[in-house]
């Protein structure tokens, strides 16, 4: 199959099945927004990292090689957490090699928007899976591009793919937004099968319990979450307002003075 930033091949390792993912030149990938998605991603070599920032012949090399470096990175670290992925197993001049999933026959497994199901498995799925992006988040990583097309679900549930976007939660200012994507697109799928999960607010919850440093693997959502709303306090902002102007107007005056300069006959200077 082919996507938008990769080809995917059926390959033979000795006597084992497996998937090869053979990244696409950036001249060729429909990937939007990619410099977005690499904030705040971090590269050890000062070399590299002034190369990638000028956008020189060398430094759009390494850009290449970051960028599949972290669906590496993160199908090692996610696998450690207890997140299904396919496993890794290596990433050889930009062909990912990794485990093929497939369904109970040894067919490769469909992706979940091809596949229907009850609400009782919808809500159980989706549960699974905000299970999945709590630890994804508690790893410090947000998937950035997650819907019911980079899902495969096989015998045992689902399997989350395709994590060469993925988002440094601590660092990327675009962070927020993209996991409430995320989870939303998430929740809209199942919901055509359960709606009540339409009502559900799992990424405010999430990233609300994230920045208070509360969120762990094992927390448990409820998927409520209440805005604080409260009335502006017209009269203490306006107060504030006229003292910054105040303020303001104080410095200007000093500035004046100061290059002007002050006539001191004008004061009457005792000893004291």
């Amino acid at each position: 199959m082919s996507g938008k930033e990769a080809s995917v091949y059926i390959v033979r390792c000795g006597e084992t099945i497996r998937c090869a993912k053979v990244y696409k030149e950036a001249t060729q990938r429909s990937f939007k927004k990619a410099v977005a998605y690499r904030e705040g991603r971090k590269v050890r070599n000062s070399r590299r990292a002034r190369a990638m920032e000028k956008g020189s012949g060398f430094g759009r090399e390494q850009q290449e090689q970051a960028w599949q470096s972290a669906e590496v990175d993160a199908l090692y670290k996610l696998a450690a957490a207890g997140v299904r992925v396919p496993v890794p197993y290596g990433c050889f001049d930009g062909v990912l090699l990794m485990e093929l999933v497939t369904d109970e026959e040894g067919y490769v497994a469909p992706r979940l928007n091809d596949v229907e199901m009850s609400a009782e498995q919808a809500r159980e799925d989706h549960l699974t899976m905000m299970g999945y992006v709590v630890k994804m988040l508690c790893e410090g990583i947000i998937h950035g591009d997650l819907s019911e097309f980079n899902v495969l679900v096989d015998e045992n549930g689902p399997v989350i793919i395709d994590l060469p976007q993925a988002v440094d939660a601590s660092a990327n200012n675009n962070a927020e937004w993209m996991l409430a994507r995320d989870v939303n697109n998430i929740r809209e799928y199942y919901g055509q099968f359960a709606p009540e999960l339409r009502d559900t607010e799992y990424a405010k919850e999430m990233w609300a319990l994230y920045e208070k440093g509360e969120l762990t693997p094992d927390t448990v959502l409820t998927g409520q979450f209440a805005e604080i709303e409260t009335e502006a306090d017209i009269a203490t902002i306006m107060q504030e307002i006229d003292a910054a102007r105040d303020e303001e107007r104080f410095r200007k005056e000093r500035q004046k003075e100061a290059k002007h300069g002050v006539d001191e006959s004008k004061f009457n200077w005792s000893e004291d």
